[in-house]
This record gives C-alpha cells, sequence and structure tokens, in this order.
C-alpha cells in the first residue's frame, strides 16, 4: 500500500490498524537540538482519543504513546523519531458482521476491490484510529513553529452554526465543553443535538475553523506547492472530511475585485484578510484561516439495506463504538495537520535564497 507518508522534508509516515497490535509512526527531517515537550504530546493525544465524553465513541483507549528513537535527554537526534501508540480495547467481534458485506459509503467495498482483500475488523487501515499517530507528528511540528500559534474549534453541527468571526472568539474556552466550541451557548445546543441524533441510531456532520496566527512571510512554493494547495491536500486527507475553503473561500466567487482586494498598510499588512493570509500560494503574515467540512460517519445503528461479496442485497445494521460526530475530536487532528505542513514548509523556505 503506497501512501503512508506525508511531507517534503519533515516527513510523516504511519502505520498500524484499528485492531492491530499497535500504531506508530516514523518522523523523519526533524531537526537536532529541538526540546521535547512529551506532557504537550500526550495533551493533544488526549483531545483526539476516544472515550472522552459522552457525544464520542465509548472505545476505552489511553492512547499513551512510547518514542522509540531519534530523542535523548529530552532533544531531538536528527536522526528519524520512531513512536508507537499500543491499542488496548479492540473488540473485534463487533465486525464480525460485515465480514462478508459492505457497510454503505465507507470504505469497505474499494478496499476489497482494490486489494482482493481487507481488515474488516474496524475498518483496518481507513479507520480513523490511523489518525493518532498524525496527532504525535502535529504535536512535534507545533513545537518545531516557535512562535506560531495553531487553534481549531468547531464552527458548526448540523444546521447549528457558531456565526461569530474568529476575531471576536475567546479561544481559552475551546476545552470547556465536550464540542470544543468556543461559544458556551452554541456548544450547548450543539451537545444537545449530538445526543439526540445518538438516540436516534444515527450520525451527523460538521465544520471545523482553523486560525494560525504569527506565521512568517514567505512559507508556501509557487505552482504546484502552495501552501493552501498543501493544506487542502492535509485537510482532505483526513477521515471524513468532504470539503476545504480558505480565506473568503466559495463566498468570493460571488464577490467583485473592488471588494475583494485586500489593500495595503504602510507596514505590508492589509487593511482586510480575504486572501486569508496566503497570496500567490505563499503566506503573507497574516492570518491563516480555513474550514474543513465532514460528512456524518458512515456507520449508523439503523438498519439499511447494503451488498455482499457475491452482489447480493442484505440488511445491514451498525455494531460496536462509533461517535454520532466526529467533529469534537477532529479538532487536534485539524491543528496537527495544518502544524505538519507548516514545519514542512518552514524547512524548505530556508533553502531559498543565500
Amino acid at each position: 500500500m503506497a501512501g503512508n507518508t506525508f511531507g517534503t522534508l519533515f516527513r510523516l509516515t504511519t502505520f498500524g490498524e484499528s485492531h492491530g497490535t499497535a500504531l506508530g509512526g516514523v518522523i523523519d527531517g526533524c531537526p537536532a537540538g529541538l526540546e521535547l515537550d512529551t506532557e504537550k504530546i500526550q495533551y493533544e493525544l488526549n483531545r483526539r482519543k476516544p472515550g472522552q465524553s459522552a457525544i464520542v465513541t465509548q472505545r476505552k483507549e489511553p492512547d499513551e504513546f512510547r518514542i522509540l528513537s531519534g530523542v535523548f535527554e529530552g532533544k531531538t537526534t536528527g536522526v528519524p523519531i520512531g513512536f508507537v501508540i499500543e491499542n488496548t480495547n479492540q473488540k473485534s467481534h463487533d465486525y464480525s458482521h460485515i465480514k462478508d458485506s459492505y457497510r454503505p459509503s465507507h470504505a469497505d467495498y474499494v478496499y476489497d476491490q482494490k486489494y482482493g482483500f481487507r481488515d474488516y475488523r474496524g475498518g483496518g487501515r481507513s479507520s480513523a484510529r490511523e489518525t493518532a499517530c498524525r496527532v504525535v507528528g502535529g504535536a512535534i511540528a507545533k513545537q518545531l513553529l516557535k512562535g506560531v500559534t495553531i487553534e481549531a474549534y468547531v464552527s458548526s453541527v448540523g444546521d447549528i452554526f457558531l456565526e461569530k468571526p474568529y476575531q471576536d472568539l475567546d479561544f481559552s474556552k475551546r476545552e470547556d465543553n465536550p464540542v470544543r466550541c468556543p461559544d458556551a451557548e452554541v456548544a450547548r445546543r450543539m451537545e444537545e443535538y449530538i445526543k439526540e441524533i445518538r438516540k436516534q441510531g444515527d450520525t451527523v456532520g460538521g465544520t471545523v475553523t482553523c486560525v494560525v496566527r504569527n506565521v512568517p512571510i514567505g512559507l508556501g512554493e509557487p505552482v504546484f506547492d502552495k501552501l493552501h494547495a498543501d493544506l487542502g491536500k492535509a485537510m482532505l486527507s483526513i477521515n471524513a472530511v468532504k470539503g476545504f475553503e480558505y480565506g473568503s473561500g466559495f463566498c468570493g466567487a460571488k464577490m467583485k475585485g473592488s471588494e475583494h482586494n485586500d489593500l495595503y498598510n504602510p507596514d505590508g499588512s492589509t487593511k482586510t484578510n480575504l486572501s486569508g493570509g496566503i497570496q500567490g500560494g505563499i503566506s503573507n503574515g497574516m492570518d491563516i484561516y480555513f474550514r474543513v467540512a465532514f460528512k456524518p460517519v458512515a456507520t449508523i445503528m439503523q438498519s439499511q439495506p447494503t451488498i455482499d461479496r457475491d452482489g447480493n442485497i442484505v440488511e445491514m445494521q451498525g455494531k460496536g463504538r462509533h461517535d454520532p460526530c466526529v467533529v469534537p475530536r477532529a479538532v487536534p487532528i485539524v491543528e496537527a495537520m495544518a502544524a505538519l505542513v507548516l514545519a514542512d514548509h518552514f524547512l524548505m523556505n530556508k533553502s531559498v535564497r543565500l
């Protein structure tokens, strides 16, 4: 299977399956001498791990990581950083009913068609459990990006939207509720709606907004490796993501140039930021902000018709432990993937001129 490595200079390769012995990864290209705070890495994993609240999957995994190489006396040595996260709470029998049939809108069918074989236990490699490795890589990338802040939050669940612009939000409130929405009243409505959806045996989608501040000017390579292009690829590689927009996004398509242009201040900053902090594929020093759309989880606790390996129509109902809405746990994943992209471009930018 190809496609398990992300990045050019700062590269993360992940391995493992949802119901295998362990997940893990190798980070190559991290400079030597970076002092690592392992508590910060574990904190990010705790934000993503299952079983953390009543509105997420109740699979109980501690998601404790262990570094195998590349760190000595608390600092990176410049060699590949290897790490593992052991699986401790698999219930593979929950998936025996899909051994010979395919969950609608899941990766089951296409995996079987592509490889002629699939690990049906939790989806195997297609499971979102793989994103735990991304969170470790992103947490290390965050520590490389001195002074840069990367903060994401849930901006919608179903048709419940947080309408306030990010500049008016108190990001310190994000962790005050299980939804990770920085507005208490909107978060309450979102949480109640997710619980209602769960009782129905259904799932619901939502969006995560991410804001990156204090980005140096000049990150991003023109033409094919534009900064926003790599951010888009990073976000669209996350399980269940269906859309990505940055800056004015699709709303910009309705505007005139005279409305959309960001006019300059004498210091090079701009009076507005419809560009979303990126112009010509290169960061301009303004805030980078973008929104990521997540679909409803494919596995629902309702009976649906599907097909088996022989093409017969059969009835299927989801079993096991699943998220009724992925966006609360997706917040640290979005931040991690943004950090991986920015760390990669930060290192690439070191080589562009004498």
